[in-house]
């Protein structure tokens, strides 16, 4: 199984930080679903002031073109992506359009 790390800011706003998290305790079944379909076993999503850190695991049908596309296709995953938006702000190395950045592994024991 291949696992990825990504990266995210939240708006610095602690009201807007409890509105995200408070979102993240009654996911969508939809996204659920959306998620589990492309081939994520276990996502989990930590956070450390207004920073996020997800950790995805993924089987051998994951990739990240084919998660865009259908979630591009998909309106449920568009209209929990616009509201989550509303609480998220890209990292200031991110290009437009850019929200969630792989990061680069440095250690392992």
């Amino acid at each position: 199984m291949r696992r990825f790390c990504l990266a995210l800011d939240l708006v610095d706003d602690e009201e807007s930080i409890q509105a995200y998290e408070d979102h993240h305790k009654k996911v969508w079944p939809e996204i659920l679903e959306s998620i589990t379909n492309s081939g994520i076993r276990n996502m989990e999503i930590y956070r450390i002031e207004n920073r996020l850190f997800m950790i995805m695991e993924v089987d051998a049908s994951f990739s990240f073109e084919a998660k865009q596309q259908a979630d591009t296709e998909n309106p449920k995953v568009q209209e929990w992506e616009k509201l989550m938006w509303n609480y998220q702000q890209a990292l200031p190395s991110a290009k437009p359009g850019e929200k969630w950045l792989l990061t680069k592994k440095i250690f392992e024991l």
